[in-house]
């Protein structure tokens, strides 16, 4: 599988573990608790897959980038967590580092 795919298979399932970590209160309930323990499983494990092609610095500066704007929007959207103007900046900010990182650096491995 292309190792960009597979990034992205392990961003969206870090974040639906990450959703999911709220809604298991603690890991007191049961289903929400196991979506925690398969998203982040599934996310590491293609983040293993993905380290034999892309650079850990290229893949962990994606992973994290686009992981935190995504469960910022995820967390607006199913808890109603509010983002502010610095908020949206930041985001911004955190997309155009992953944006200047890959297309543009030599670190890329491009």
């Amino acid at each position: 599988m292309n190792a960009w795919l597979t990034l992205a298979i392990a961003i969206v399932a870090e974040v639906v573990g990450t959703s999911a970590l709220k809604a298991s209160d603690g890991f007191s309930r049961l289903w929400p608790s196991v979506v925690v323990v398969v998203g982040y499983g599934v996310s590491f494990y293609c983040l293993s897959l993905v380290l034999k092609t892309i650079p850990v610095g290229i893949t962990y500066a994606v992973w994290s980038g686009l992981g935190i704007v995504l469960i910022t929007l995820t967390a607006w959207w199913l808890y109603g967590q509010a983002i502010d103007a610095m908020g949206l900046l930041g985001m911004g900010l955190i997309l155009a580092g992953v944006v200047v990182l890959n297309v543009f650096s030599k670190a890329g491995g491009h």
